[in-house]
């Protein structure tokens, strides 16, 4: 039986990726029916989240980051503009495949599904500001991750941990990653489903709490919000979804 990771393999959900990470607020936005203002608003302020969780670590350089989950990389040329090297890491082939490519500095085209076999075509390109020459790009297993990383002043991982078997392999292996006074923003819509993680795995109450059981012994809890996204599957059909963000920094 495939596995529920194998639908990041599929040339569909590659391209609603590149569209959630690149696409224009034309291009995400719902055309097909005039909404009321105040939805359009909300919509809006939805776009851009791999830009905006990057937004919360402290202003300044960050010297090394590393970006876990990073799918088809936007988060990754983000924190490219003030870090001076960003390892990406993301266990879909095909998502580690297209960041390269962008990296590269390829124009990729993809497809945006309408309805039926309708589709438009779409074009990602990396950011003018971004620095990919600084970025690092490999697949690889944020439960199982290779020993000779290192230490960051900075690790994101969004949207990553409620899609992990095991989650608690990556919450014990984050203090080892991110040195003395570092700081880790950590982002999840908390869907915990049985198809990605067994209910033995799940947090024993709210997501919340357990985070602050397992990592304030190595972290003190800056901050926490929640951060709107929006993927769009049709031109009328769309995931709206409120993800809980935290920003942690590493105890000396």
């Amino acid at each position: 039986m495939p596995s529920s990771h194998d639908i990041y393999e599929t040339e569909r959900l590659l391209d609603e990726y590149l569209l959630f990470h690149y696409g224009s607020a034309d291009e995400l936005l719902p055309a097909a029916v005039a909404l009321p203002p105040e939805l359009t608003a909300a919509l809006a302020a939805s776009l851009d989240f791999a830009v905006r969780t990057v937004s919360h670590f402290s202003p300044g350089s960050g010297g090394r980051a590393l970006d876990l989950g990073c799918a088809v990389g936007r988060s990754s040329f983000e924190l490219s503009v003030t870090c001076d090297e960003v390892i990406g890491i993301d266990f879909s082939h095909a998502f580690v495949r297209a960041a390269r490519e962008l990296q590269d500095g390829r124009a990729l085209t993809y497809r945006q599904h309408e309805e039926a076999r309708l589709h438009r075509e779409r074009t990602a390109v990396v950011p003018a500001h971004a620095r990919p020459e600084r970025v690092h790009f490999e697949q690889g297993d944020a439960m199982n991750l290779r020993g000779d990383l290192g230490v960051f002043d900075r690790v994101h991982a969004a949207n990553l941990l409620c899609r992990l078997p095991e989650p608690l392999r990556l919450l014990d292996r984050l203090p080892a990653l991110v040195r003395p006074g570092g700081e880790l923003v950590l982002a999840t819509p908390c869907t915990w489903l049985e198809e990605f993680t067994p209910p033995e795995n799940w947090p024993p109450g709210e997501t919340s709490a357990w985070l602050r059981e397992r990592l304030e012994p190595g972290f003190s809890l800056i901050h926490t919000t929640h951060e709107p996204f929006l993927i769009r599957e049709t031109a009328r059909k769309f995931q709206w979804s409120l993800s809980q963000l935290s920003l942690w920094q590493r105890r000396d």
